[in-house]
Formats: structure tokens, sequence, C-alpha cells
């Protein structure tokens, strides 16, 4: 059996897939000096969270999001067809 990603902009789908494994929007500590928004993140149960990240609301993370031009890359499920937390940011270029 194989894996199977991913690679979205739809807001209502990435935020359907972050709450599913109980996910919120973020971005990393000390990333905003700047005012551009910072490093985003999603802050999953037993990542970083708050030792590293700030939470965001979805429309502050998609503000950025959008503004940046990416795509959430995620996998649906691992190769043994079990449910994946692995996301990452890319390009709307690269996706």
């Amino acid at each position: 059996m194989t894996s199977h990603t991913r690679t979205t902009t739809d807001h209502d789908e990435i935020r359907r897939w972050v709450e599913q494994y109980d996910g919120r929007p973020a971005r990393a500590r000390g990333t905003d000096d700047d005012g551009g928004g910072g490093v985003l993140r999603i802050d999953s149960p037993g990542g970083a969270g708050s030792d590293s990240l700030d939470e965001l609301s979805w429309d502050e993370w998609f503000a950025v999001f959008e503004d940046r031009g990416l795509a959430l890359l995620y996998q649906e499920e691992k190769a043994d067809g079990s449910g994946s937390t692995f996301a990452k940011l890319v390009s709307r270029d690269e996706g």
C-alpha cells in the first residue's frame, strides 16, 4: 500500500484537516518582528506547542498564507492506511 498526499489552497479543506487532528493555526514565536506575519506553523498535539509557538486565529493565519502564495501539502494517510498528521507549507509554484 502507498501513502497518499494532497496539496491544497482551499481554506475549508485545510481547516478541516488540521482540526481533525486537534491542530491549531500558529506562528513560530519571535518571527513577526517585521510585521510580516512570521513563520506559519500548525500546532499539533505533542508538537512544539506554547513553548515556541504563538496561536493565531484562522483569519490571521490565512491572511499570511494568501499574502505569501502558500499551499498546504499534507498526507491523507500513511502507507498502512492509518491517518497521518504530516503536513508542510509550500509555495504554490511547488505544489
